[in-house]
């Protein structure tokens, strides 16, 4: 009744399109739209058909038809479509077993929320994502057998400092390399795109909460409010969507990619997270360190000791592990710490116990928000299911240890290589209660491995510098 009411109010209000979308292993978001005149509430219901073959490492072509079925609750209007256009994201049916799709992501999110909710130890999983990204006015780059190239351009740049533009003065305000944190403008030359941005995310039913300048050039923060485990999966799929076309509509381009500019800072995507039970939190107890209970304790253990595996899906890319890197304010050390910055694990600073949580450091933002959710809440979980010590806190700052002090602290992966061998080493806390499969890690670990093997036989141009003459 729900799905046919909506239907035939959007008829009434003449919108004339109805989009739907859903999102494949890479975190990639898809889109199919029908005429609203034209699309009834049987197929609507039934579910709306397309090629599975054709999405990367899901169906083969003899068995590819696959079926959309909207989540009515997700409904939101396309703030950049010239015809009102209604949006639905999805989840994906294989209509051979009539249940969700293994390799489907938000289906996890979905088997990661029903699992919490048997365990016991919580109902409810909150997350809350900080997104980090990059902005620029130029970008360009090309692989080819004989060469490849990029060049990332912005006002902001401060390479400009030196160059005589020909259609207007050069003014000079510009951050500095790594002097980027929260300046006023002129030097921030972001404000008023950033302000446009979180217009257009309220009106997709993102409640945007604050906006900043980031360290590095061109490198803005947009913070949003917290939500459910999947909730805030589609979350971090809406906002892509509308950053993107925001910038777009200014002459811009976003990227998340976390490391685009060399020797500075790259974006991170640090995640708060906490759990409930029957509307009351399950972090909080004011005599535990950080006025953090036991479970919390046990499930930063969990985090820490699957970290690592972990990785490959909070830090899916090559580029990851440029921004992994001492130096440039990333996490890489697999600690925990209230208010220290430079562990892997942060406890923030908050009285409140329906404030109280734990963040995540290490995740950046080309994560597939639905598998890199799941996985740290699995791992949250198995470490209070076993009770994994999660040893004592670091208070010292971890980017500048003694070489013998760094050494007892291990370290996250340090290369898509080393995070995807720990994977295949390290995922049987991902298994229990069927929330990932075997399936969709083989079939992730493949995609995966492709890259780190494409990526070790292309040529780099910094080795050209360095080895082209000897």
């Amino acid at each position: 009744m729900k799905e046919e009411h909506i239907l035939n109010r959007l008829k009434a209000e003449k919108v004339k399109f109805i989009s739907f979308f859903f999102t494949d292993l890479l975190g990639k978001f898809h889109r199919i739209t029908y005429s609203t005149e034209h699309l009834d509430i049987e197929t609507f219901n039934s579910g709306i058909a397309f090629d599975g073959s054709s999405i990367i490492s899901w169906k083969e072509i003899h068995h590819s038809d696959t079926l959309l079925s909207p989540d009515v609750d997700s409904m939101f209007m396309d703030p950049f479509t010239l015809e009102p256009c209604a949006c639905f994201i999805c989840d994906v049916i294989d209509p051979e077993t009539d249940s969700l799709y293994s390799r489907d992501p938000r289906s996890v999110a979905t088997n990661a929320e029903n699992y919490l909710k048997a365990s016991g130890i919580a109902d409810t999983a909150f997350f809350g994502p900080e997104v980090e990204f990059f902005i620029f006015d130029d970008v360009q780059f090309d692989v080819s057998h004989y060469g490849s190239f990029y060049r990332c351009d912005s006002e902001e740049n401060p390479a400009n400092n030196s160059v005589k533009f020909n259609d207007r003065n050069n003014l000079g305000h510009r951050p500095s390399v790594k002097g980027g944190y929260f300046p006023a403008q002129p030097i921030d030359s972001l404000f008023d795109l950033r302000n446009e941005m979180c217009n257009a995310l309220d009106s997709v039913g993102i409640e945007s909460l604050l906006h900043h300048h980031e360290v590095a050039a061109s490198q803005v923060e947009i913070g949003f409010k917290f939500s459910t485990l999947k909730k805030s999966g589609d979350n971090i799929q809406k906002f892509k969507y509308v950053v993107r076309n925001v910038a777009a509509s200014f002459g811009k381009s976003v990227t998340f990619m976390p490391k685009p500019i060399y020797k500075d800072n790259g974006s991170g995507m640090h995640t708060h997270q906490s759990l409930w039970k029957a509307g009351k939190p399950t972090f909080f107890n004011e005599k535990g360190y950080a006025d953090l209970s036991e479970d919390a304790l046990y499930y930063i253990g969990g985090i820490l000791k699957h970290a690592k595996a972990i990785s490959a899906f909070s830090n899916p890319i090559t580029n990851s592990y440029k921004r992994l890197v001492p130096g440039f304010e990333a996490p890489v050390k697999l600690a925990y710490s209230a208010n220290n910055r430079s562990a892997a694990i942060r406890i923030p600073a908050t009285k409140s116990p329906n404030a109280k949580r734990i963040e995540a450091r290490f995740p950046d933002p080309s994560a597939n928000s639905y598998l890199a959710f799941s996985a740290m809440m699995m791992a949250g979980l198995d470490g209070i299911r076993n009770k994994i010590d999660p040893g004592k806190p670091a208070h010292k700052d971890l980017y500048h240890l003694a070489a013998k002090e760094s050494s007892k602290i291990p370290n996250i992966s340090g290369s898509l290589c080393d995070a995807v061998t720990s994977l295949k080493k390290d995922h049987e806390f991902l298994l229990e209660g069927g929330v990932f499969t075997k399936d969709i890690i083989q079939a992730y670990v493949g995609i995966k491995e492709e890259d780190i093997k494409e990526f070790a036989a292309a040529p780099h141009p910094l080795e050209f510098v360095k080895y082209y003459s000897l």
